[in-house]
């Protein structure tokens, strides 16, 4: 059993510290996925606040079709897209997602190394949301193919054709961001 299960349960038996736990653990990935969605730093804080308000009020039921985290995932996106149909255009301010850096590389492999984040991140933004967010969950959640599609309502073929487009859609926004093809 996953941690976040035994969190979980934890927290329905009654130990508030099972929530804090789950909260600490999945808040951070659940933030910046959200943001894929809903491109708005702010609105997604909003978004994950809801989606842990709603494990907590609503004790939503885990039934174990999936990870914890997958399931988490689901909540977290049907909240944000809840928030999409309030507002149906966004856009992202660019660089408000927290840039990691290895520490001991050089000041300029560290420079060039954000700056093609940033290109990444930019060229990303231009894509449709749902080809965002498949290469997100995939590509920086790391979930498999058939989790992403759990996560996105779809089955794992048509997840596939999905993440296939998205790579040549953000293929062609990097190559106008001015990637070379050995950098892709």
């Amino acid at each position: 059993m996953d941690k976040g299960v035994l969190d979980w349960e934890r927290y329905l038996s009654g130990d508030d510290d099972g929530l804090v736990s789950i909260i600490e653990d999945y808040s951070d990935g659940l933030l910046l996925y959200i943001n894929s969605i809903l491109r708005d730093i702010h609105l997604s804080e909003d978004a994950v606040q809801e989606t842990f308000f709603k494990l907590s009020i609503k004790k939503s039921h885990f039934h174990g079709r999936s990870s914890f985290k997958t399931w988490l995932y689901s909540i977290g996106r049907n909240v944000a897209l809840d928030e999409l149909r309030k507002k149906p255009r966004m856009t992202a301010e660019e660089g408000e997602l927290e840039q990691m850096s290895d520490e001991g590389d050089s000041l300029e492999h560290e420079y060039l190394r954000e700056e093609r984040k940033l290109r990444l991140r930019h060229a990303m933004n231009k894509l449709k949301a749902e080809h965002s967010q498949a290469l997100w969950l995939l590509y920086f959640e790391d979930f498999s193919y058939k989790e992403a599609a759990q996560i996105m309502h779809r089955s794992v073929h048509q997840f596939e054709s999905l993440v296939y487009r998205a790579r040549n859609s953000l293929r062609v926004e990097l190559e106008k961001e001015g990637f070379a093809d050995e950098e892709l």
